[in-house]
């Protein structure tokens, strides 16, 4: 593949493209995005040159959608009768079922892989971009059929993913989105509302300063812009709900256990297991897929 398209050159799409630059891609990278984004991304040398949302279907390779979901969404349509042949779309949402629906219905078969970094920063825009975001996170790929990862198209952008040293991984769609609800959804709505309790019954400024490490890292999420959020929350939320349902039942059975907290200890240990098997350096540096 010799020309790749970023259409939202922002946190994750000008990280892709610096990525892909810095894992020795010598293609030509171009950016659709507003003209103070290109202005941007040409600054920090992520994309080559801006294009039009027509130039840029009809003269890449491969289609990177990093826009938010809806905006993926309109997009996929948009692109129905302006792709090359043999051209690749791929994706970065956040949630994949109704996106590969949409692909479903709008893309010709084989075009569209689903994708999914899972890699980010409570900041947003290409200026905070960076090439080794994606290093030693899963990279998630949904694809429309068992066959698509082996494809010219799908082993080009597996290789690429690897090189950026990515944990690529294939799941379905469903299960991705059940995932995601646990394991990034809720850790959000969590983050914000420990944090919106801590502000709302404190007592005064001078009980903030009590504020350690513990609550630091706990609150970080906090940060996250809602604007970031708002699709995430209206396409997956069916699982968001049962998440915030198994969460909200153990925090029930932890308030009924202070009167004797001997009993919360078997909890304790098993969410220590969890958390050790989750992260262990097996898991972060070798790939399903290798």
């Amino acid at each position: 593949m010799r020309t790749v398209a970023i259409f939202g050159v922002g946190l994750i799409g000008g990280s892709f493209a610096l990525a892909l630059k810095k894992a020795g891609f010598k293609g030509e990278i171009l950016g659709v995005s507003s003209d103070r984004t290109i202005v941007e991304a040409l600054s920090r040398g992520a994309i080559d040159r801006g294009a039009s949302f027509e130039q840029a279907a009809q003269d890449a390779d491969l289609l990177y959608l990093a826009s938010p979901i809806e905006k993926i969404k309109q997009d996929i349509a948009s692109l129905k009768g302006l792709l090359k042949p043999d051209a690749l779309v791929t994706d970065a949402g956040s949630t994949k079922s109704e996106i590969m629906m949409a692909a479903a219905a709008q893309m010709p078969e084989g075009s569209f892989l689903g994708g999914h970094p899972m890699a980010g920063k409570e900041s947003r825009g290409v200026l905070s971009a960076d090439a080794n975001l994606f290093q030693g996170r899963p990279y998630i790929f949904t694809p429309t059929g068992p066959r698509q990862m082996d494809s010219t198209s799908g082993r080009w952008l597996l290789d690429w993913v690897r090189k950026m040293g990515a944990n690529p991984l294939v799941l379905p769609a469903e299960q991705h989105d059940r995932a995601v609800a646990l394991l990034s959804h809720l850790p959000q709505l969590a983050s914000t509302a420990l944090t919106l309790a801590a502000a709302r019954n404190l007592p005064d400024k001078n009980s903030q300063k009590t504020a350690g490490p513990g609550f630091q890292d706990m609150s970080r999420l906090a940060l996250s812009p809602f604007d970031m959020w708002k699709d995430i929350f209206g396409s997956n939320a069916k699982e968001i709900d049962s998440a915030l349902g198994a969460y909200i039942e153990l925090l029930v059975q932890f308030r009924a256990s202070l009167a004797d907290p001997s009993a919360l200890q078997s909890a304790f240990e098993e969410a220590s297991a969890f958390r050790k098997g989750l992260f262990s350096a097996t898991m972060l540096t070798k790939s399903p897929l290798q």
